[in-house]
C-alpha cells in the first residue's frame, strides 16, 4: 500500500509551536501575556522531549521495525526537529530580550545577584534565612557513589567551589531550586520608584557562600541546568499485578527515565559540564543544549501580574440565556437542550446540575467519564455529596491519563472512601470520551439526562480552553451513554453493548467506518450537484487514512475548510485538488480545545461535537465519542462560531505545505479576532461596547476597527 503523502506529525506539532512563539514576539500582545506565550513555549518543549523526543529514540533502538510506524527514518525527523529548534532557540532569546527592554520602559526591572543595592542585600539575605534555607539541601556530588535521580521538572544550580589560594581541592555541588514550595519571583523593596524582581536561583547564588560556608571556600560559581527525561510510564504484562500497581510502578520509574535532554548554562565550568554528563550518561547525541543564565522558563506562565500598572478589560464568562432566569438547570434540560460554550458561558452550570443532581430526592444514580480534574475540584466535590445523600455514583476516573495519573489516583482514592463506584479504564484503551448520565425517577416514570462534552470536566481549565459542552434529556443520546456505561462496567464481556450504540459515533468500534462514510457522502453530494462541504475544527489531523478521503474530496471538487490548532499533517496545497483547501490554525489568549465537524450533506447539515482528535490514537486506541446535534438552532449557532474564526485575520495563521505560519491578510482592511467576536456574539453587544458589566478589570481587548 502507498503511504500517504503528509507532513511529519513532530514537524507538524514545532511549526504549532512556533505560533506560540509569534505571540510572544507580537508587541501588539500586552507584555504579560507575552512572557506567558514564552512561558507555554517553554512547557510545550519540555513535553515534546518528554514524550515525542523519547519515542523517537526508542524507535531509533528498535531499528528497521520503527518504518513501519513513521514515513521517515526517526534519525532523519531528530535531524529536522534539531535544525527547527535551533532556530527557535535563537527566536525565543531575541524575544526575550526585546521583552527584558519593553520591561524596563514599563519600570519593571529582572536584576541579579551582582546588582543589588545594600539595602536589598540584607533583604536577599533575610528572605534566605527565613524561607529558602530550610528548603534546600545541597548535594555534594563527588562524595556521592550513587548519582542522585535529578527531577526533570527542577531547575539545579551546578555548583564549582573553589579556595583562592588552592589550598584545599575544589568541589562540586548541586541545589535543587525550591520553586514548588516558594514563587520563583520575589519582588525587592526599591527606593528607585521601578519594580525590582530577582528570581528564586539568584538569591541562592547569592548566599552560596553562607550555604557553603563551613567547608572553607571563598570562590563560588553557580550554573542553571535542566535535565529532561524519557515520560512513557511501561505498563508491563504481568498478570498478578493491578492497574493500579503498574502505573505507581510506572510513576516511580518515571523518575528515572532516561535523559534526552541536558540544558546548561554556556558559562558553566568545562570540567563541570564533563563530569555531570559523564555521570548522568549523556553524550552529545542526546540533546546537550547549551542556554542562557534561565531556564525552565514555564514558571514565567505565573509571572506576578500585581507588577503591571496597566488596567482594561477582560472577559467574564456569563450563563447561557437559557439559565440566567431558571429555577434550576435540570428544569431547563426537561425541556429543551443547551449549548454551552466555554470559556464564554460559564463552568458553573455543570457544577449546577450535578449539586442538584446530588440533592435531588427523585435522582437515583450519577455516572460521569472523567479524564482531567481541576486541583479542587468542584465536580469530585459535588459528586461525593450525591453519595452521602444515597445516591449511586459511578466515576470513570482514566488512570493513564499523561502526568494526571497520579492525580487521578488521589481522587480515586477520596471517591472510594465516600463511597463512590470507581471505574479505571480499560485495557489497552484510554477512556477520552466526556460524558455524564443522571437517572431520576418520578412515580413510575424514570428519566435520563446529562450531557456530552468536548472537553475535560475542569473548572480552572474551563477559564482557558475553548470546548462544547451539549446539556440535554434526549433520549436516543442518553441511551448511547447508558449503553457506553454498561460497556466501561465489563468491557471483556460487553463490546456488542458498545457497538450497538446508534446515535452517537464511538471509537474504537465505529468512528473510522463513520466518518469514511461521512466523507463519501460528501463526494457523491459533489458530483451530483448536490450541496457538499466539510468544516472541520480539529486539535490535531494526522491520520494517514482520513487525510486520503480528504485529498479525495478536495479532489472531486468538495469544499474543505479546516482549523486545527496544532497537528495539521495534512498537505493543504495540490494542483489535483478542484477546490484549495482552506486551512487557517488560530493561537490567541484561550487554547482552542473544541472538536466540531460539519458536514453539508446535501442541504442538511450533519453537525457533530467531539473528544477525538483525526489521529490514529483517538480513532483505534481511545474510547472516544462524537455526538450529533439536535436541533436546527444549535446547528446554527455552532456553524456561526465556526463561520466567525473561519474568518480571523488577527490571530489566523494560514497553514501550507512549508509551515510558514503566515497571517491570514486582512483584505478588506476590517479586523476580526475571532475571540473577540464570539464572546460579542454569544453574549448579544455591540462589538464596540464596553461598557458594560461583565467586563471586570484585566486585559484589554483590542475594539474591532476598520
Amino acid at each position: 500500500m502507498q503511504k500517504v503523502k503528509k507532513i511529519a506529525r513532530d514537524i507538524s506539532w514545532l511549526s504549532f509551536n512556533e505560533r506560540v512563539l509569534q505571540e510572544a514576539a507580537d508587541k501588539t500582545v500586552p507584555i504579560k501575556e507575552r512572557i506567558k506565550f514564552l512561558g507555554i513555549f517553554s512547557n510545550n518543549l519540555d513535553e515534546f522531549f518528554r514524550v515525542r523526543v523519547a519515542a523517537l529514540k526508542r524507535m531509533i533502538e528498535l531499528g528497521n521495525k520503527a518504518r513501519m510506524h513513521l514515513e521517515q527514518n526517526p534519525q532523519s525527523i531528530l535531524d529536522q526537529i534539531q535544525e527547527i529548534l535551533f532556530d527557535q532557540q535563537a527566536k525565543f532569546d531575541s524575544t526575550w530580550n526585546e521583552i527584558i527592554r519593553d520591561l524596563k520602559e514599563e519600570k519593571i526591572c529582572i536584576i541579579n545577584e551582582n546588582e543589588l543595592n545594600i539595602a536589598q542585600q540584607k533583604f536577599v539575605l533575610d528572605y534566605f534565612n527565613e524561607q529558602v534555607r530550610s528548603n534546600i539541601v545541597p548535594l555534594m556530588i563527588e562524595s556521592i557513589e550513587r548519582f542522585p535521580d535529578l527531577n526533570d521538572k527542577s531547575i539545579y544550580l551546578a555548583c564549582r567551589l573553589s579556595k583562592s589560594d588552592q589550598s584545599i581541592p575544589k568541589r562540586f555541588a548541586l541545589v535543587s531550586i525550591p520553586v514548588r514550595r516558594l514563587s520563583r519571583f520575589v519582588i525587592l523593596p526599591s527606593g528607585s520608584g521601578d519594580t525590582q524582581i530577582i528570581l528564586l536561583e539568584d538569591i541562592v547564588r547569592f548566599c552560596l557562600p553562607h550555604i557553603f560556608s563551613f567547608f572553607g571556600y571563598d570562590q563560588f560559581s553557580a550554573h542553571a541546568i535542566k535535565l529532561t527525561r524519557d515520560a512513557e510510564i511501561d505498563i508491563d504484562n504481568d498478570v498478578s499485578t493491578s492497574i493500579i500497581q503498574k502505573i505507581e510502578k510506572g510513576l516511580k520509574n518515571r523518575k528515572k527515565g532516561k535523559p534526552v535532554r541536558l540544558v546548561f548554562d554556556k558559562e558553566i565550568d568545562p570540567a563541570l559540564l564533563h563530569y555531570l554528563t559523564k555521570r548522568l550518561g549523556i553524550s552529545a547525541k542526546d540533546n546537550l543544549v547549551a542556554g542562557g543564565r534561565i531556564h525552565n522558563f514555564k514558571d514565567f506562565m505565573e509571572f506576578p501580574a500585581q507588577v503591571f500598572n496597566n488596567s482594561g478589560f477582560r472577559k467574564k464568562p456569563f450563563p447561557h440565556p437559557a439559565l440566567i432566569n431558571a429555577n434550576s438547570v435540570t428544569a431547563v434540560l426537561m425541556e429543551k437542550d443547551v449549548m454551552l460554550h466555554f470559556p464564554y458561558h460559564s463552568f458553573d452550570s455543570i457544577i449546577d446540575l450535578l449539586r442538584e443532581a446530588a440533592i435531588d430526592p427523585e435522582v437515583i444514580s450519577i455516572k460521569v467519564s472523567c479524564y482531567r480534574l481541576a486541583p479542587r475540584s468542584k465536580v469530585i466535590n459535588a459528586l461525593t455529596n450525591a453519595v452521602r445523600n444515597g445516591k449511586q455514583v459511578t466515576v470513570m476516573l482514566e488512570l493513564k491519563a499523561r502526568f494526571d495519573e497520579e492525580a487521578n489516583l488521589d481522587w480515586k482514592l477520596e471517591l472510594e472512601e465516600a463511597g463512590a463506584k470507581v471505574l479505571i479504564g480499560v485495557p489497552e484503551l484510554k477512556v477520552h470520551a466526556k460524558l455524564c448520565l443522571i437517572k431520576k425517577k418520578t412515580g413510575n416514570t424514570t428519566t435520563h439526562y446529562g450531557f456530552v462534552s468536548t472537553g475535560n470536566l475542569n473548572e480552572k481549565t474551563a477559564m482557558l480552553y475553548g470546548d462544547h459542552c451539549l446539556l440535554t434529556s434526549n433520549r436516543n443520546i442518553m441511551a448511547d451513554i447508558s449503553r457506553t456505561f454498561i460497556y466501561l462496567e465489563n468491557p471483556r464481556e460487553r463490546l456488542p453493548v458498545l457497538e450497538a450504540c446508534k446515535t452517537l459515533i464511538l471509537s474504537p468500534t465505529g468512528m473510522r467506518k463513520a466518518l469514511v462514510g461521512l466523507i463519501n457522502r460528501e463526494i457523491k453530494n459533489v458530483r451530483k450537484k448536490r450541496k457538499a462541504g466539510i468544516t472541520l475544527k480539529l486539535n490535531s489531523l494526522s491520520d494517514s487514512l482520513l487525510i486520503e478521503k480528504l485529498y479525495d474530496a478536495a479532489k472531486a471538487g468538495v469544499e474543505v475548510k479546516l482549523i486545527i490548532r496544532g497537528i495539521c499533517c495534512l498537505l493543504t496545497e495540490n494542483k489535483k485538488f478542484k477546490i484549495p483547501i482552506k486551512a487557517i490554525s488560530i493561537v490567541d489568549e484561550y487554547l482552542e480545545h473544541a472538536r466540531v465537524m460539519v458536514f453539508k450533506n446535501g442541504g442538511d447539515e450533519k453537525v457533530f461535537i467531539s473528544s477525538a482528535d483525526w489521529m490514529l490514537r483517538n480513532i483505534d486506541h481511545r474510547l472516544e465519542a462524537a455526538c450529533p446535534i439536535p436541533g436546527n438552532e444549535m446547528k446554527k449557532e455552532l456553524m456561526a462560531l465556526l463561520d466567525i474564526q473561519l474568518q480571523d485575520n488577527v490571530k489566523a495563521r494560514i497553514l501550507d505545505n512549508k509551515q510558514s505560519n503566515r497571517y491570514v491578510p486582512k483584505q478588506n482592511l476590517i479586523s476580526v479576532r475571532s475571540q473577540v467576536e464570539i464572546y460579542n456574539f454569544l453574549f448579544g453587544i455591540d462589538p464596540q461596547n464596553r461598557n458594560n458589566p461583565l467586563f471586570v478589570t484585566g486585559d484589554p481587548i483590542p475594539p474591532t476597527t476598520p
